[in-house]
């Protein structure tokens, strides 16, 4: 009984500590027409019809970005969104083209903050807000949102959070 216990106990601590080095992205479509929400370097791509999410996990020591495509069409995987779109990949391993609303990301490892933004350097293509369960909601509806990055040099509207938050990515807020 005792070496039940201490299985269980373990197997607990496991867990508890697999979970603490991820951190956690919903993805929501509040626009009256199909998103198409796409993530490098995890993430891929799915196609979210209006009131739909997605949940992704992302490893601590990742950096990277997710962003909606629009005017999409994908046959057997292969196609074309009008923005966003990745080199006509449903699932993307490359960033998207030009314009596209960012939501940018790094979750710290071993216990370092993480760090979130959203960017209009690619461009604007959807009304996105962006936040940490821990941190400030970065609200852009439009293509000269104040609290975005507009251009590269802009390094005032990086925002931090505690290690391995919760993250929560709307389109059309």
């Amino acid at each position: 009984m005792a070496s039940r216990a201490a299985s269980l106990a373990l197997f607990l601590l496991a867990a508890f500590a697999a979970g603490a080095n991820a951190a956690t992205f919903n993805i929501r479509n509040n626009c009256g027409y199909t998103v198409w929400p796409a993530g490098i370097p995890v993430g891929g791509g799915v196609r979210l019809n209006p009131g739909q999410s997605w949940t992704v996990n992302v490893p601590a020591g990742t950096s990277g970005r997710f962003w909606g495509r629009t005017g999409c069409s994908f046959n057997g995987g292969r196609g074309h969104c009008n923005s966003g779109d990745c080199a006509g990949a449903l699932s993307c391993s490359v960033s998207g083209q030009t314009p596209a609303t960012l939501a940018e990301y790094t979750i710290g490892a071993n216990g370092a903050q993480d760090f979130y933004d959203i960017s209009l350097v690619d461009g604007f293509n959807q009304p996105m807000d962006f936040s940490c369960s821990t941190g400030v909601n970065i609200h852009c509806p439009g293509a000269r949102c104040k609290q975005a990055y507009l251009f590269p040099k802009d390094d005032t509207k990086t925002h931090a959070c505690r290690s391995n938050s919760n993250y929560q990515v709307t389109f059309c807020p």
